[in-house]
């Protein structure tokens, strides 16, 4: 009777991983939906537009960011943050990313590691970051941002 109960809350087990994991990742579509993501933020900030830039970004006080200044809370304060270092089109330049890994952290977040490119009359500036997109409410969202 013991090896029947033990038999039993084995396969119980396993079926319940195997089922909680639900479908597998859809890492080419999520990929894709993270570059759109992506493609949108340089959009809006070649015209200078930090609002629909920081649309990538989880409206949220737990987003952080982690840049030369050391490590901002919030999406306010990130938006408040790009209002202060590029008040102007003349600091914001034209802005390009170039995407050098996209991995899945699990089906529901991936992280991006890449760099930016920022063509600028006030001297160009580049540099590298590691994103981490999350799937929230059905949309791809950045929750953390390092960049140097």
């Amino acid at each position: 009777m013991a090896y029947f109960k033990l038999k039993y809350f084995l396969l119980i087990t396993v079926a319940s991983i195997f089922f909680s994991c639900g479908k597998a990742c859809q890492t080419d579509t999520d990929k894709s939906a993270i570059l759109d993501v992506m493609h949108l933020q340089e959009i809006a900030w070649n015209k200078h537009d930090l609002e629909g830039f920081m649309q990538g970004y989880w409206k949220s006080d737990s987003l952080k960011f982690y840049g030369k200044s050391g490590l901002t809370k919030g999406w306010q304060n990130t938006l408040d943050n790009y209002k202060k270092g590029y008040p102007t089109s003349a600091e914001s330049g034209t802005l390009k990313f170039t995407i050098d890994d996209i991995s899945p952290v699990d089906c529901n977040s991936y992280w991006v590691m890449g760099q930016y490119h920022l063509i600028r009359t006030v001297g160009d500036a580049n540099g590298n970051f590691l994103i981490i997109f999350k799937k929230i409410d059905g949309a791809w969202k950045i929750v953390a941002d390092m960049s140097s």
